[in-house]
């Protein structure tokens, strides 16, 4: 396996040359520290990780480098040695040598390889006129360089994706710096990669990845898997709470130890056994066999009467993807759903025949799935109830706007005005109209994704309140959320998938943010032994 240039124990000796140097970095939002004097070092040939929990200020950080977001005052910034003035402007991080990769890649898929390679030139050049066959053999060297076997002449949509991220590397690659006299080659910043591949492909991208520090290009990797930070990386910086808590050389660090840095405790004191979940003795009302879709490879699991179930794990590991499946927005390949012992086959469910069979889903991004925004708070809130306002063909519209108000007031919309339109309400509001639109349906199971996303401290607790009295009510409800500490102050029971799989359960006292966290980060070897 080819290794970096600049290798861990020869930073160690000082002879590492830094493309970036970050010094000082504060970042505040409304009075909130998103990140709090942050010095990051990423070197010539380095491969350097990025690590932390949701929230810990890692795309802060990012966003900050790219020009979407301007620095707190005192804040130094150097790349390939030279200063930087601060703030960058969107963009300028093209001219200082800067390069980043995010997880939607910025790929046309309707164009070809070639066209998608040369996008960023010709969107900056006056010049239009393309001698396509001299780009045809650049892309081919280009390609070669890599150890890529891509077709130019192919359309981005029809390739694999982990052939769509390698390309939008390359193509981030291809305009990067020359080497200069002491060695720098410019920033490459993945930004979570790996999420959407398959683990046998990450290989490939790592290659790649490999090949571009050897090239002298520092990378900074930004990762939620330990297993591949540990594998790729030559040094490692974790952040917690919008601060580094430590920069350590990966080779020389295990995996329990970063484990421990990013949770912020010790492994061993925060695993816990305690008294089972207070909706252990309730009879099972929803049984999922043999689960599989998505990036889900096999799941079973069953949910009581009354009870909360939390999902988690990292990105790509599968838990995102089970409320869908389980209400028929995703494609399940195989396995049943049993609902108050009426059981239903998951390949070919629609969303309309899990509602008929009692199922309702609050999906994680309400304004694209959600609410439709742009009609009223009465037309959101009521649409899976108008029959029963129904007299023949016509609507009681009366009896439907009293109803309406009646709802928002026990749900805690405010303002609590049917006809205002949905868009003009916070984000928290418009999360609680969602949850009183399904829960007037009196579902079995209600599915929730993120329920508490985007919104502020106050609507969380009355979202919170909302969950508990429904489970109350003796729905069963599934959580799938990264949110750690909202799964331990919310849930009964959590389930942890990794790579397709549940590979934890926590129940009763033992579901705590720490715990959940590092049975997400860590590698099944670094939790051995310890209980769940």
């Amino acid at each position: 396996m080819s290794q970096p240039l600049v290798t861990g124990a020869d930073r160690r000796d000082g002879r590492g040359s830094p493309v970036l140097q970050v010094t000082g970095l504060a970042k505040t939002f409304g009075g909130v520290r998103a990140l709090q004097g942050v010095d990051l070092t990423v070197e010539a040939g380095e491969i350097h990780g990025l690590l932390g929990q949701n929230g810990s200020g890692k795309s802060t950080l990012i966003k900050v480098l790219a020009g979407f977001h301007a620095p707190d005052p005192g804040a130094s910034l150097e790349v390939n040695g030279e200063p930087v003035s601060l703030p960058l402007s969107p963009g300028a991080f093209h001219g200082l040598g800067m390069r980043f990769v995010h997880q939607d890649l910025g790929l046309i898929p309707s164009l070809t390889v070639l066209e998608n390679l040369l996008i960023e030139e010709l969107s900056t050049t006056a010049d239009w006129s393309v001698s396509w066959r001299a780009a045809r053999t650049r892309a081919l060297e280009l390609f070669s360089r890599f150890g890529l076997a891509l077709d130019p002449a192919d359309r981005v949509g029809d390739l694999r994706p982990v052939h769509r991220a390698l390309l939008a590397i390359v193509r981030a690659v291809s305009s990067m710096p020359e080497v200069d006299d002491a060695g720098r080659g410019g920033l490459l910043v993945l930004d979570e990669p790996t999420v959407y591949l398959p683990k046998d492909d990450t290989q490939l991208l790592f290659d790649v990845t490999r090949r571009v520090a050897e090239s002298g290009a520092g990378v900074l990797f930004v990762s939620h898997d330990l297993d591949e930070v540990m594998e790729l990386t030559d040094r490692v910086t974790v952040f917690r709470d919008g601060r580094v808590v430590g920069t350590a050389v990966t080779a020389d660090t295990s995996s329990r130890e970063i484990v421990e840095m990013i949770v912020g405790r010790e492994l061993a004191t925060a695993v816990h056994t305690g008294d089972p979940a207070a909706a252990a003795d309730a009879p099972v009302q929803v049984e999922v066999q043999g689960l599989r879709g998505g990036q889900v490879e096999r799941a079973d699991f069953a949910v009581r009467t009354g009870e909360i179930l939390g999902v988690t794990g990292l990105s790509g590991s599968g838990f995102e993807d089970l409320p869908y499946l389980l209400f028929g927005v995703g494609s399940a390949e195989s396995g049943t759903v049993v609902i108050a012992g009426t059981p239903r086959d998951l390949p070919g469910l629609s969303p309309a025949r899990a509602f008929k069979s009692g199922v309702a889903l609050v999906p994680a991004d309400r304004q694209r799935d959600g609410a439709v925004l742009s009609l009223s708070v009465l037309d959101n809130v009521s649409m899976q109830v108008l029959d029963r306002f129904q007299r023949g063909p016509f609507l009681n519209r009366t009896k439907l706007r009293n109803e309406a108000r009646t709802v928002l007031s026990r749900f805690a919309v405010r303002p609590d005005d049917p006809t205002l339109t949905c868009s003009s309400l916070s984000g928290g509001n418009q999360q609680k109209v969602l949850m009183a639109k399904w829960l007037q349906t009196r579902p079995t199971l209600l599915l929730v994704h993120e329920p508490t996303q985007g919104v502020d401290v106050g609507a969380r607790e009355e979202i919170f309140a909302v969950l508990r009295t429904a489970a109350g009510e003796g729905m069963s409800v599934l959580c799938a959320s990264s949110d750690h500490e909202q799964l331990a102050l919310l849930c009964d029971r959590v389930l942890v998938f990794r790579q397709g799989r549940i590979t934890a359960e926590l129940v009763g006292r033992s579901v705590t943010k720490e715990a959940i966290s590092e049975h997400c980060y860590a590698a099944p070897s670094a939790l051995e032994g310890s209980p769940s």
